[in-house]
């Protein structure tokens, strides 16, 4: 047991002796700074392991971030591929009511165009027949529009003052009657026009009477003697508040003193023409 103890004495002084005291404390500084880089080593490994999974969260979040945008947007597109298809059903819709509305307006200006002709023709077979044996300017004929005018001079048709129908103006009534009687489609209206020369009498009080007897005399002699029928003609008098010329003049008096007939459509079947519908 001696000689083992002083074996192991002896060994231990050896390796005591191998390794000196400075390199030794070079092994422990080596092992020092070894363990400060592990542990640094450590520290960074963890530090990078921490960015990088904020990193791979931020991108998570980003890539959420961006299916949730897709989504929308195709969401969007969705809606507006519903929203441009209502847009298209709709101009699709107005085109369409545009369209019957231009041929409707087109219709109508052709109906209107016809009636234009006809009141034309009218106009001059009218100028025709009244031009034999009247003075031009106690006739006159003007077609505006649908409608035509034939304005007769006071002294054709009635005395100063009067409102009996002369033998001269029954003459001239028949052709009006003539050419009326061949348009059945047309309405009469007798318009009976006074100067400003005041007028009291028996049976009238004011202008306004005169005017208003001249014009329905007219309307009778158009139905009782030449057969128009009454349901066609219209009487009214409009006194001497329509002048054509000045009331300060012989000449302008005279102008002022008519009787003027209207031919035009029955508004009943003008109406009729605006109410057809374009299917």
């Amino acid at each position: 047991m001696k000689k083992l103890l002083v074996l192991l004495v002896t060994t231990s002084v050896v390796l005591s002796s191998c390794v000196s005291k400075k390199q030794y404390t070079e092994l422990e500084g080596n092992y020092a700074k070894k363990s400060q880089e592990l542990v640094d080593t450590k520290a960074d490994l963890m530090k990078c392991r921490i960015e990088g999974e904020s990193r791979v969260n931020a991108l998570s979040q980003q890539v959420d971030d961006l299916k949730r945008d897709k989504a929308k947007s195709l969401e969007n597109v969705d809606n507006l591929m519903v929203i441009s298809k209502s847009a298209s059903d709709n101009i699709k819709e107005t085109l369409a009511q545009m369209s019957k509305k231009d041929e409707y307006i087109k219709h109508i200006q052709k109906a209107m165009n016809k009636k234009d002709s006809i009141n034309l023709a009218l106009g001059f077979q009218l100028k025709k027949v009244l031009k034999d044996g009247f003075n031009d300017e106690d006739i006159e004929v003007n077609v505006e529009k649908t409608v035509v005018y034939i304005s007769i001079a006071d002294r054709l048709l009635f005395k100063s003052g009067s409102h009996v129908i002369s033998s001269e103006a029954k003459r001239v009534l028949k052709k009006v009657a003539d050419v009326i009687a061949a348009q059945p489609d047309l309405e009469v209206m007798v318009e009976g026009y006074t100067d400003n020369n005041p007028i009291s009498t028996a049976d009238m009080k004011d202008n306004w009477d005169l005017s208003v007897k001249r014009s329905t005399a007219v309307v009778r002699v158009l139905q009782d003697d030449f057969k128009i029928a009454p349901d066609r003609l219209v009487a009214a008098g409009r006194g001497e508040y329509k002048p054509l010329a000045t009331n300060d003049t012989v000449e302008g008096r005279s102008k002022n003193r008519r009787t003027r007939i209207v031919l035009m459509p029955k508004l009943d079947q003008f109406f009729k023409l605006l109410e057809n519908k374009i299917e």
